[in-house]
């Protein structure tokens, strides 16, 4: 298997080997994910980047920035590695940013243009930015009767020992080692209140499980996480999200992947995971009418364009947009509290067990 380290040094070599045989200077780059560059893999249900590429050539005034700002970028890369030092994304792009002699021109504006060229490096090497050394913020928690060591330092924990606030997940989850797992499933939860009330509620020890909070749209390390949880200790992945298209996208996310990261699903996506809930049913059968909220016009927009996705074509999928945009309400999981506060660790979750009740 190819090293990172050899992956960067060989992109050197090849542009260098252009400069001395008087080559047309170019870096060939895979396209980024768009509806029109990934191919949906219905047979594996994931979302992938299909075969097309991007050039950028060095003497040429539209492509020599990106092209010096992707060399400057695998440099610094290559040596984070042979070091062994870690630098965050905004690390990175003050590490590099400075204004080159006579003409004064920054190497880098802004961060969004560092963080645009790993990518390009990502796609194109067949590397995640972790392999890289280069990291995000921590974003997330797990809590659960799960024991993990760190690679590195060689320490170790249970996740369940850490306080209610559980363990924050890092991008870098490569180099942390899942030692042992005591739990039938896990259960991932959009909002950290919720992932909260359920650990209040014990809902961990009662229905055996790990609760993994994602705050929203699923960081890499998260989706890393329950990818390895899947795969690693065989256990189902349930997702708890609201009620809307922007809840329902975070679990397709979760499931197949997403088009930005198409390149990586494979090493992020969990294609069995299952949706516990919100769901538009859920409205009728437990009587939360009174609890919705209005779809606003973006919402309804976003919920027409997933119709269209060839991934959401399931006719279980399409009866819950075609709810939605009828009814025109969406449904919060905070909502279930108009029942009780435990409503949800006492009736929701194990009914929705019991029955395997899940959306595919």
């Amino acid at each position: 298997m190819v090293s990172v380290q050899e992956k960067l040094k060989k992109l050197a070599e090849e542009i260098f080997k252009q400069f001395k045989e008087g080559e047309k200077v170019k870096l060939t780059l895979r396209a980024r994910g768009t509806l029109k560059t990934i191919v949906y893999d219905q047979e594996k249900d994931l979302i992938k980047l299909g075969e097309a590429f991007s050039i950028r050539e060095f003497f040429n005034l539209r492509h020599v920035r990106k092209f010096v700002q992707t060399l400057l970028v695998a440099s610094l890369a290559k040596k984070l590695v042979e070091t062994g030092k870690h630098a965050s994304l905004r690390e990175v792009y003050y590490q590099l940013k400075h204004a080159i002699p006579i003409i004064k021109e920054n190497t880098f504006d802004d961060q969004s243009e560092s963080d645009s060229v790993i990518e390009d490096l990502e796609r194109t090497l067949g590397v995640i930015r972790e392999e890289m050394h280069i990291t995000a913020d921590r974003r997330g928690f797990v809590y659960g009767d799960v024991t993990m060591r760190d690679k590195i330092e060689g320490t170790e924990w249970n996740c369940m020992k850490l306080g209610r606030g559980g363990w924050a997940i890092p991008s870098t989850i490569e180099e942390i080692e899942i030692v042992d797992v005591n739990a039938d499933f896990v259960l991932a939860v959009e909002t950290a209140a919720m992932a909260e009330r359920l650990i209040e509620e014990k809902v961990p020890q009662k229905l055996n499980c790990i609760i993994v909070a994602t705050q929203g749209q699923a960081a890499r390390g998260i989706r890393r996480l329950l990818h390895r949880f899947r795969y690693e200790w065989d256990l189902p992945i349930y997702v708890f999200t609201d009620g809307d298209p922007w809840g329902y996208y975070i679990y397709s996310v979760i499931k197949r992947g997403s088009m930005k990261l198409s390149y990586i699903s494979e090493k992020l996506a969990t294609p069995d995971a299952k949706l516990i809930g919100m769901t538009m049913d859920d409205i009728e059968k437990y009587d939360l009418w009174n609890v919705t909220e209005k779809l606003k016009p973006i919402d309804e927009k976003r919920a027409k364009q997933l119709m269209n996705y060839p991934w959401f074509k399931h006719p279980k999928w399409q009866e819950q947009f075609k709810k939605m945009l009828r009814w025109r309400v969406r449904i919060e999981q905070q909502a279930l509290a108009s029942k009780s506060l435990d409503f949800v660790a006492k009736k929701y979750l194990p009914e929705k067990i019991e029955n395997q009740d899940f959306l595919p």
